[in-house]
C-alpha cells in the first residue's frame, strides 16, 4: 500500500474545498491510502511526511506566492533538506486565486521549486483542456490550462464551495492521476 499526502493550507475554504475533492479523486485508486493534512499542524512536527511516498500540496495564491502559514510548513523542513529525507519520492502543486490567473504559475514553481530541493520527482498535469473538444468552458477538465499543477478560481469573498463544475472535475481527475503515478512508479 502506497501513501499519499495531500498537505494544504487554506484561510477562507477554497484551497481546502479543492484539497478534499482531490483526496476524493485519489482515493479512487486501489493501492493507495491518501490523507488529508493541513500545512500549519505539519510546521511543529514536519518529520511526519517523511512516512508518505508522495506528496502532494495545495496553497492559495496570495501575492504571488503560497500564503505564509504554508511558507512556514515549507521552511520547518529544513532540516530534513540536509538529510535529504524526502529524495525520491512523488511530489505535485495545486493553487486557488480569486482570478483566473492571479499569478498561479508563480505559485507552482514555489512549490516544484521545494520539491527539487529535497530531490522529490514533480508529477505535472496532463489533463488535456476539454473546451476545445465542445464542452462548455465553465464545465471543462483543465479550464484554466495548467501543466505544471492544478489551478483552480473562485471569486473573492464567493463561498468555499464556489467553484465552477470544471474546476471540481480537474480537482478529482488530478487526484487520481496523483494516486495512480504513485502506484505505477512504485516510490518508496
Amino acid at each position: 500500500m502506497k501513501k499519499l499526502a495531500v498537505i494544504y493550507h487554506s484561510a477562507h475554504g477554497h484551497t481546502a474545498h479543492i484539497a478534499r475533492h482531490i483526496v476524493e479523486g485519489a482515493r479512487g485508486v486501489t493501492g493507495v491510502e491518501v490523507d488529508l493534512l493541513q500545512a500549519e499542524t505539519l510546521a511543529d512536527s514536519p518529520d511526519a511526511i517523511t512516512a508518505y511516498d508522495g506528496l502532494l500540496m495545495g496553497s492559495p495564491t496570495y501575492l504571488g506566492g503560497v500564503s505564509s502559514q504554508f511558507k512556514r510548513f515549507m521552511d520547518a523542513t529544513g532540516r530534513m533538506w540536509r538529510q535529504q529525507g524526502l529524495r525520491g519520492k512523488l511530489a505535485g502543486g495545486f493553487t486557488v486565486s480569486s482570478l483566473p490567473s492571479g499569478d498561479k504559475q508563480s505559485t507552482l514553481t514555489s512549490l516544484f521549486v521545494f520539491a527539487m530541493q529535497h530531490g522529490m520527482v514533480w508529477v505535472g498535469n496532463p489533463i488535456l483542456p476539454e473546451q476545445h473538444t465542445g464542452v462548455p468552458e465553465h464545465e471543462a477538465a483543465n479550464r484554466l490550462g495548467s501543466w505544471s499543477g492544478l489551478m483552480a478560481q473562485s471569486g473573492h469573498g464567493m463561498p468555499a464551495d464556489a467553484f465552477e463544475p470544471g474546476d471540481i472535475k480537474t480537482a478529482h481527475l488530478f487526484g487520481r492521476h496523483m494516486a495512480e503515478t504513485l502506484h505505477r512508479m512504485g516510490a518508496a
